[in-house]
């Protein structure tokens, strides 16, 4: 019987890369959050637990929209409900400049959930599209090509957003946070980075609208099984343990973007500018843009994804070992390899999570969803062990245990059974 693969299909080409354009999207909206808590914690003068709740809020929003997502996707369909998540997004942006005006940081934290939440269901839309755009048998190589696009984004918000939320106002050499005039001027290059999110949102769901009938024409039909609970994947030890992977992969890898901006900056480590530190944190997730293409390769070859995820999460550790042992650029640049290393954990994890996954597929990309709630616990840790300790290198204790628990999760993958090789063609991303 000849086995026709779902990339055969009239039109696949330009809806994945309309889908392409959405990972690009929400990668470079999340990694505003690092550059940003360094701007709130300094604009409304708080402690780096209180400035990481920015974190708390984005992150919580997985927990709680991932839940009625894939009912949201079932209802409207891929191409209406990735334009629903959208106009979602845009509209969080406006919430910004309405709390600032009222000088209001829990407006932020209210934006930012609103917009995490559009996110969460974008990611519940995109992850089937991609699956149906694909054949089975490079998903991990492909997957992590996708990831590369969601990793250019982090790579390019960062270098973007520092100047322009880190500079001028109470960032001036020698100025008064509780200047109004420079205050002011603070929060209203809060407002102007949102507002342009917002615009870009906006123009990438024309974008969408436009092309909705070739995303239709390649998405896959939605069935009752697509609107499954994702707890339903409780009920399977390999779903649960795949949460709990992506709950402490995307801890440790936000826990360290959220802070790296002021690790950076603090005068034990490099003593460079916040906004020079800012647009360092480029390469921090520049590293997982390269990574992740070196692992597509990688993946093509006879190199198990197990293997990989060993090699990229043991190292991962070690490197943390180093930045709380070490001062001065070798903290600096250890800490900013991690990058590196972090690339291929999220789409292995989830790809290798789906195959032994005894639940059905939806439901357990939903749970593997859900576990990404993990960036909104471990940084607030990490913020208050910052606060308790006299520099920032202690904070890399949190991640350092988040990697070894990765490293018992992959020796685990390479020894279980598969029981689903075409489920690994649902992908994720964060």
């Amino acid at each position: 019987m000849t086995d026709i693969q779902p990339a055969a299909r009239k039109g696949t080409g330009l809806a994945f890369a309309y889908v392409t354009t959405l990972f690009f999207a929400w990668g470079f909206v999340t990694s505003l959050i690092g550059p940003l808590i360094a701007a709130v914690r300094r604009v409304f003068d708080l402690s780096y637990t209180e400035a990481t709740l920015t974190t708390f809020a984005w992150f919580i929003a997985y927990g709680i929209a991932s839940i009625p997502a894939a009912a949201i996707v079932g209802r409207l369909g891929y191409s209406r409900s990735i334009i629903a998540a959208l106009v979602t997004m845009v509209i969080g942006c406006l919430i910004v400049p309405a709390a600032t005006i009222v000088d209001w940081y829990p407006g932020v934290l209210i934006a930012l959930f609103v917009i995490a939440s559009g996110v969460t269901i974008l990611q519940v839309a995109a992850n089937p599209l991609v699956a149906a755009l694909g054949t089975p048998k490079h998903s991990h190589a492909r997957l992590n090509f996708s990831q590369f696009f969601n990793s250019l984004g982090t790579t390019l918000g960062p270098a973007i957003a520092a100047p322009i939320l880190l500079t001028g106002g109470v960032f001036t050499a020698d100025a008064l946070i509780t200047d109004p005039a420079l205050r002011a001027e603070s929060l209203r290059s809060i407002d102007f980075a949102f507002l342009a999110v917002a615009i870009f949102f906006a123009i990438v769901a024309g974008f969408i609208f436009s092309a909705r009938k070739a995303i239709n024409a390649s998405a896959p039909e939605t069935t009752a099984g697509d609107r499954a609970s994702p707890f339903e994947a409780l009920k399977s030890k390999w779903a649960v343990f795949g949460a709990i992977a992506i709950f402490f992969y995307v801890g440790s890898e936000v826990a360290i973007g959220d802070l790296l901006t002021n690790f950076l900056h603090s005068p034990n480590i490099l003593g460079v500018s916040l906004a020079t530190a800012g647009s360092m944190l480029s390469w921090y997730w520049g590293g997982a843009m390269v990574g992740r293409l070196i692992g597509s390769g990688l993946m093509l070859t006879k190199i198990k994804a197990s293997t990989l995820l060993i090699v990229n999460t043991a190292v991962a550790a070690i490197l943390c070992l180093v930045v709380t042992q070490t001062n001065g650029p070798t903290a600096a640049y250890a800490a900013i390899a991690i990058g590196l290393f972090n690339s291929i954990m999220f789409p292995t994890i989830f790809t290798l999570t789906l195959e032994r996954s005894t639940a059905p597929v939806p439901a357990t990309s939903g749970l593997l969803v859900f576990g990404i709630i993990g960036g909104a616990i471990l940084p607030p840790i990490a913020g208050h062990i910052a606060d308790s300790s006299a520099t920032l290198n202690p904070v890399f204790f949190v991640p350092m245990i988040g990697y070894l628990i990765l490293i018992g999760f992959a020796f685990a993958a390479s020894r279980a059974k598969v029981h689903n090789i075409t489920a690994s063609g649902t992908p994720g991303g964060h």
